[in-house]
């Protein structure tokens, strides 16, 4: 549809990505929980994000026009890229539904749109478990759409919990005066992930296709102990609390992916 589709003006219709990232990992102690904290501010600094956003706006052709960024105290960061329009439409098959490039540039029509990041780094002194989560948010108008930055971003940022939606809001005006709701084909969020990801990854959808809404969550398939310890590796510690600390880790994982907090 998108290919054939000859418009009246401008493409009204907006296009947004909110794309969402959780890293869990057991903290013992209050040094252990200080030290995660300090460790995810740093790795995910506003001049680390911005890097990555930078990357996002050129793989879905926009031209940035002004930045916005800031570390927090004690902790946490932002970043909101203001982003415009570039004439020339995309290739073919940066409008088709299949993964987005991991780093090419490819160019589009946007105007008016964003991109933005927030960080929240958490923990709590009981339970001994800490976690951070990215919110970020593409936002275009035009032809292509923000999902083809998608491939990109879960291969730039390391996550444990992914959860991805997905909104084309608007109409837009074919030549006969025809709205259309949507500009292109859609029946799932998982069709822009390459094949590693969705092998790496449980997920589930949740779509209301009469009303252009797509949603994805992803849960790590593999789960390997050391991977989420800050400190102290668990050929160190006892079967028993071994044991111990992967039931947390999982009911924390399980508790963020359903939504819901377990017994």
């Amino acid at each position: 549809m998108n290919n054939k589709l000859r418009l009246h003006g401008f493409n009204n219709l907006t296009k947004t990505l909110s794309f969402n990232i959780y890293d869990v990992c057991y903290t013992k102690t209050e040094k252990e929980r200080l030290e995660y904290i300090e460790y995810i501010d740093e790795l995910y600094s506003a001049d680390r994000l911005t890097k990555i956003l930078t990357e996002v706006v050129d793989i879905i052709g926009a031209h940035i026009l002004n930045i916005a960024r800031q570390d927090y105290e004690p902790e946490g960061a932002s970043v909101t890229m203001l982003i415009a329009e570039h004439e020339v439409p995309p290739p073919e098959d940066m409008v088709e539904e299949k993964p987005g490039p991991l780093r090419d540039s490819v160019v589009a029509h946007l105007d008016k749109s964003h991109v933005t990041v927030h960080t929240y780094p958490e923990s709590h002194p009981h339970g001994g478990i800490s976690t951070f989560r990215a919110d970020i948010d593409v936002s275009t108008c035009g032809l292509i759409s923000p999902l083809k930055a998608l491939n990109y971003l879960i291969h730039s940022l390391d996550s444990d919990i992914v959860t991805v939606d997905y909104r084309v809001r608007g109409f837009t005006r074919d030549e006969d005066g025809v709205k259309h709701y949507i500009d292109h084909d859609i029946n799932s969020i998982q069709n822009y992930m390459t094949e590693d990801t969705r092998n790496a990854y449980e997920m589930i959808d949740v779509n209301v296709y009469q009303e252009n809404l797509f949603h994805t969550k992803m849960i790590l398939k593999d789960f390997e102990l050391d991977n989420y310890l800050f400190g102290e590796r668990s050929k160190n510690m006892s079967a028993e609390e071994r044991a111990e600390v992967e039931a947390k880790v999982r009911k924390e994982m399980l508790e963020i992916f359903y939504s819901r907090n377990m017994p």
